[in-house]
């Protein structure tokens, strides 16, 4: 029986086949929970499980981008996808189009994680809130161009002050690409030093039409906005990111243009009335001053100025007097320690003491040339003894008697027959001179 063997890969194209044009499973709905979870930068991989099975899932990265909340292990989730197999391995693993949180709404989940994120990183905390300004000159205002926002705004600040000037930053403020619009348009706004307040918002709605709002980006680009944020998004019973993060939080467009401009009205007759207080208050300075100047004019100092010194002067007087006094105690003292100084230096005078060392002098040296002479005789006694007795052992002394010194030619003193050889030449030293002479015989005498 002949049977047609397979390759594994053949196989494996062949089941892959199979499951794609099952029509059964090109959209399919798994609920289970998460399992092997492990967020990477691009695609994901892991496993949806129930308490007797598991399924092998992937979800690409332009799927998973669109996923709002941040999916944890162990969560039960809601998928949808379709089922094919990986040909290499061929494994059978559900490919997730979309994924949402089961029992909760996935945009409610994803709000309240991202709040607690924010949250514990401190962009909700008091101390980072900014002050706004009180008399602002230009307004920028970041909302739809299009909307009753921008123009509720501008109608509430112009009814308050039509000075102030409001600057549209026109963003899309609801759908896809929403939240970098109204992120990058707040950074423009902080790229200008021309403005002092800044306002976003957008009309009520649900909120997947308020979730731009939400976003991580947004709420990052209002924390960090060196200008003041007010943030009016949707009615008073919506609660966005944006509006906890922002300095301040207007209920209604109209509250943020309200909050952001003074009314003009009120702050002309603050000033009225400051200008009244100050001109008061200068007038009473014034009178003040000038009644402190009258009394001035009738006191003695101005009736009689001559009075004012003469105190002064009388003190002078007395204290010249003690400094001419202790000069001259001063004078007296110094004088009498000179004179005690000079009778010590007359008493203590170079002069004696030199005296008296050049009679010490004379002395010593009187003693010193008796002693050398001493001693010269001494030494001079010493040698001529010592030369008498050198002369009485000199060996000259002897041969003046009749002796002499017989040497070899290298000059060494010979002392027996056998150090010479006949017609040697050898050298005869006398008292008187030397004589050179050769050997003709040798006699040894016999023991």
């Amino acid at each position: 029986m002949n049977h047609e063997y397979l390759t594994v890969t053949s196989l494996n194209q062949y089941i892959h086949k199979k499951f794609e044009k099952d029509p059964y499973l090109t959209k399919v709905y798994v609920t289970g929970e998460l399992s092997n979870w492990r967020k990477r930068p691009g695609h994901q991989y892991f496993v949806i499980k129930d308490d007797k099975s598991v399924l092998s899932a992937v979800m690409w990265k332009g799927a998973f981008n669109k996923v709002k909340f941040e999916p944890e292990e162990g969560m039960k989730v809601l998928i949808t996808g379709r089922v094919s197999t990986f040909e290499k391995s061929g494994q059978y693993q559900i490919y997730v189009e979309s994924m949402e949180p089961d029992g909760v709404g996935n945009l409610y989940l994803a709000y309240e994680q991202l709040k607690k994120k924010l949250f514990s990183e401190g962009l909700f905390a008091p101390e980072h809130k900014q002050l706004i300004p009180k008399y602002p000159k230009k307004i920028a205002v970041v909302t739809s161009q299009s909307g009753a926002v921008i123009r509720d705004i501008i109608d509430a600040v112009r009814k308050r002050d039509n000075h102030i000037q409001v600057v549209l930053f026109p963003a899309a403020v609801q759908g896809d690409g929403a939240a970098t619009e109204i992120a990058q348009q707040i950074e423009a706004v902080n790229q200008r030093s021309d403005f002092d307040t800044l306002i976003i918002g957008r009309g009520g709605g649900s909120i997947e039409d308020l979730w731009p709002f939400n976003e991580e980006i947004v709420a990052r680009a209002i924390y960090n906005s060196r200008v003041p944020v007010i943030s009016s998004v949707g009615h008073q019973t919506d609660n966005t990111i944006a509006d906890l993060v922002a300095d301040v939080r207007a209920s209604t467009p109209t509250q943020a243009g309200v909050i952001s401009s003074p009314v003009l009205s009120d702050l002309i007759v603050s000033l009225n009335n400051a200008n009244n207080i100050m001109n008061n208050s200068i007038r009473n300075l014034i009178r003040t001053n000038q009644q402190k100047l009258e009394q001035l004019k009738r006191s003695y100092v101005f009736q009689d100025p001559k009075r004012l010194y003469e105190s002064y002067q009388q003190q002078l007087d007395i204290l010249t007097e003690k400094v001419q006094v202790g000069f001259k105690t001063i004078i007296n003292q110094d004088v009498n320690r000179f004179e005690v100084l000079k009778s010590n230096l007359i008493a203590e005078s170079p002069k004696n003491q030199i005296k008296s060392n050049q009679k010490q002098l004379e002395y010593l040296n009187t003693n010193l040339i008796n002693a050398i002479k001493i001693i010269h005789k001494q030494k001079n006694d010493k040698l001529a003894n010592e030369i008498a007795a050198l002369d009485h052992l000199s060996p000259l002394k002897i041969m003046s008697r009749g002796y002499s010194l017989v040497k070899d030619s290298q000059g060494n003193l010979i002392k027996s027959v056998d150090q010479v050889s006949n017609k040697e030449e050898i050298k005869v030293d006398l008292s008187d001179g030397s004589i050179a002479a050769n050997i003709t015989k040798i006699n040894q005498k016999k023991v």
